[in-house]
């Protein structure tokens, strides 16, 4: 009797393995083929995943064609994309008129996309014009993983309404003279944690939109308007390294302008000073950022004279200006903070733009 009941036991446990086991959807059982279009391919593998409960859909090590897709859901169970091989989108801007995106995956509960696999978007024929992104939108509960993207149209990662999302091992590049390739951006979502990147672009390495929350960018390397906008809130960067940028913070190597904050950005003169950022900041906190400034002005607080910067704290900020000579400044605006531990960097509370050397933060 105990013997029998060890066999049921046994195969009751083997089909319940079974029934949770991953199914494998290939592109190539879908007509897809190296180097050649595998738009349709892909659009037929992923409605056949989505439609049953723990699936992956696979694109093998070869290089591929592939056009605007969206990658909807909801799906029945967690699906993972596994991208192995090299997608390459379309070079000709004519492919995306009417479309802000090259590849979108929207509405997904349990996503994973992984692989190792290369996302090149061709955006050196649209830099002038930028119009196409990767889009994450509405995706709980979901990890991206060891995948690049190089050169893209326009943002190479872009998060809309996403929560409780990883982002781990990526790399993104794109020449340091592309404009608004911005590396990952972050548009009112909340849980975004983001480890080990490895970001170059000619843009932002990671820029965060309004309605942000609990945003965590941990150990990573990062080379070179509305009326209803929402707060930003729970940003944190930990453990970053910062070579040669434009701008950045945490230990900073021969930075351009190692702390910026600027609420009066005026991209494309599209905005007027006469109408300020409505966008409230306040419990801002600069500690222990050291390094290198390859300009004088190392830190810039530029904040928005309709809702001036509230609990600010600067604390042991400690970066040399990386010149034959000169000492460093700083700049303020509409922003009262309280500065202590070792500094070479001072603000005095004043509402107007002041340059402060060194010897006033002693």
């Amino acid at each position: 009797m105990g013997k029998n009941l060890s066999i049921v036991t046994i195969s009751l446990l083997f089909l319940l393995a079974s029934t949770n086991a991953v199914q494998i959807f290939d592109v190539k059982s879908y007509g897809g083929q190296p180097n050649a279009d595998i738009t349709q391919a892909l659009t037929k593998a992923w409605i056949a995943a989505c439609a049953v409960a723990g699936s992956k859909v696979v694109i093998s090590a070869r290089t591929y064609k592939l056009g605007i897709v969206p990658l909807l859901g909801p799906c029945k169970g967690a699906i993972e994309f596994n991208l192995q091989g090299t997608l390459e989108a379309p070079s000709d801007d004519a492919s995306f008129k009417g479309k802000d995106f090259w590849i979108s995956f929207e509405h997904i509960d349990s996503l994973t996309v992984s692989g190792g696999g290369v996302f090149d978007d061709k955006g050196q024929t649209a830099w002038q014009k930028n119009n196409c992104v990767k889009e994450f939108d509405f995706i709980p509960n979901s990890i991206v993983c060891d995948i690049q993207s190089k050169d893209s149209k326009f943002f190479h990662i872009n998060l809309l309404g996403c929560k409780s999302l990883q982002i781990q091992h990526v790399t993104i590049t794109a020449p340091e003279n592309s404009p608004n390739t911005d590396g990952i951006h972050v548009g009112r979502s909340s849980g975004i944690t983001i480890t080990d990147a490895n970001i170059g672009t000619g843009d932002d390495c990671i820029s965060i939109g309004d309605g942000s929350q609990d945003v965590t960018i941990n150990h990573s390397n990062f080379l070179r308007k509305y009326p209803n906008e929402q707060p930003v809130s729970g940003i944190r960067v930990i453990d970053g390294t910062l070579r040669s940028t434009t701008n950045g913070n945490i230990i900073m190597n021969n930075v351009a302008n190692p702390i910026l904050n600027d609420q009066g950005y005026c991209p494309n003169g599209q905005y007027s000073n006469k109408s300020p950022s409505k966008v409230k900041i306040s419990n801002v906190s600069f500690k222990n950022i050291r390094g290198t400034s390859s300009t004088k002005e190392v830190v810039q607080l530029i904040c928005s004279k309709g809702v001036p910067w509230q609990q600010v704290v600067v604390s042991n900020i400690d970066l040399a200006f990386k010149g034959a000579r000169g000492s460093t400044t700083s700049t303020c605006i509409n922003v009262m903070p309280t500065v202590s531990g070792k500094q070479n960097f001072c603000c005095l509370h004043h509402q107007k733009i002041i340059k402060y050397l060194p010897s006033y933060c002693n």
